[in-house]
């Protein structure tokens, strides 16, 4: 059948007009993973426990949304002591990259310092650096390719802090860098708390966030969405599984619904800043 392209370009034009009024990206096709890192996915220096989760967290789908490639300078924000990413992360750049982790020094760093101690050949090379949630240096400025983190928001949000956090993101990203974020995703047709005491943060309050610190919206991705969580638990977001902080009461409801509901963003530094 033939489409007249004049024809064609007047049905589609209205569609591009809408979205750019209402500020949404347009998602280009998605990028095809590395092999390297799919490898690494799967490799035999995670634990079994962080392994358990990729249903919920899809590591290896998160990281090529973002873009990370071996060679980049990436540094993540708060990655506690399972060490989720860094499993990930540190060997997979540990040859042409730089893996970077910031954080409280008992909580994040120190167990990185154990990793490096006990296996040097995956995390030799690995650096870290103080964050406790304001702004502070956490690389040296226009450094990193990357800064990514996941499920922190609400916490500094819950201190206080987070304003300070985005421009701390800024400030150590090049021209052109990439802030990758994930949390747990709030409901729209409820005001945000703004201390986020239940877990829980509506994703265009932390657009705005980001914004605010000068950074673009650039992605956004759905891999880590769960429409069975109706985000009204009585410990809030805690209540879901891992956490399961109301322990043996009515654990097999919880479990039925499984981690919580995420949002993926994907913010840039603008190719001009400073």
């Amino acid at each position: 059948m033939f489409i007249d392209p004049k024809r064609a370009t007047a049905l589609v034009a209205p569609f591009f007009a809408l979205v750019l009024c209402l500020g949404l990206p347009l998602h280009a096709a998605e990028p095809s993973a590395d092999p390297a890192l799919a490898v690494l996915v799967d490799g035999p220096q995670r634990g079994d426990a962080n392994k358990a989760r990729d249903r919920y967290r899809h590591p290896l789908e998160v990281l090529t949304f973002f873009g990370v490639k071996a060679d980049s300078n990436v540094v993540e924000i708060e990655p506690a002591k399972a060490g989720y990413w860094v499993e990930i992360l540190a060997p997979y750049l540990k040859d042409r990259g730089r893996y970077t982790a910031s954080g409280d020094a008992e909580r994040d760093i120190a167990p990185l310092k154990a990793k490096a101690a006990a296996s040097p050949e995956l995390y030799g090379k690995t650096t870290g650096t103080e964050f406790s949630g304001g702004d502070q240096e956490i690389a040296p400025p226009g450094s990193a390719d990357f800064v990514l983190t996941f499920r922190n928001i609400h916490d500094w949000m819950r201190n206080g802090t987070a304003e300070e956090a985005f421009r701390a993101f800024y400030k150590a990203l090049k021209p052109g860098g990439v802030l990758g974020l994930e949390d747990h995703r709030g409901r729209p047709d409820q005001p945000q708390d703004p201390q986020a005491k239940s877990g829980y943060v509506r994703q265009d309050y932390v657009i705005a966030l980001a914004e605010k610190a000068g950074f673009k919206l650039i992605g956004s991705s759905e891999i880590n969405a769960n429409p069975k969580d109706t985000k009204d638990y009585p410990e809030g977001v805690w209540t879901l599984p891992p956490t399961y902080r109301l322990k043996d009461q009515d654990r097999e409801k919880y479990a039925a619904v499984g981690e919580s509901d995420r949002f993926v963003l994907k913010f840039q530094k603008p190719a001009g800043a400073e």
